[in-house]
């Protein structure tokens, strides 16, 4: 199976390793000519708190989360970092819970293959309420790589 396209979604407490999500993304998708989704799922609440931010006074549903997502960090560094190294990009914003809405994203642009960042929890907050990177692990329709940076983590 080529790999096409691969997702990177992405969330707002990855602007901390962006430079390093850019390097783990380059790695695969540079040699193989891959295209570079950058992915960002907003909750609804969050969508319409940053789309307020930015300026948009159009109702929620009346604007692109396209247009959002390609002004949320990290999206428009891991934009630059990417297609300075020569390699496609796109960016797709969806307005979900983020483990359907990252799942539904690599559905819709037909990804071969996603990268995403999970958060450390403890773990009793991950019996509690679930992993989101394990639903979305499990649910992606390719195979998924996920990348864990310790120095954020601890």
């Amino acid at each position: 199976m080529a790999i096409e396209t691969i997702l990177l979604a992405v969330g707002p407490m990855d602007a901390v390793r962006a430079e390093e999500l850019a390097e783990t993304t380059l790695e695969l998708a540079d040699p193989l000519d891959a295209t570079v989704v950058i992915g960002h799922a907003f909750s609804a609440d969050s969508y319409e708190d940053f789309r307020e931010h930015l300026g948009f006074e159009e109702r929620l549903e009346d604007v692109d989360p396209d247009e959002v997502a390609a002004q949320r960090p990290p999206v428009p560094e891991l934009e630059e970092l990417i297609e300075d190294a020569g390699v496609g990009t796109e960016i797709r914003g969806i307005v979900s819970d983020v483990d359907t809405g990252v799942v539904d994203l690599a559905e819709e642009v037909g990804a071969d293959r996603a990268i995403i960042a999970g958060q450390r929890g403890s773990p009793a907050q991950r019996a509690v309420l679930g992993s989101v990177s394990k639903r979305i692990m499990t649910d992606a329709p390719c195979p998924v790589t996920y990348f864990r940076d310790l120095d954020v983590m601890e």
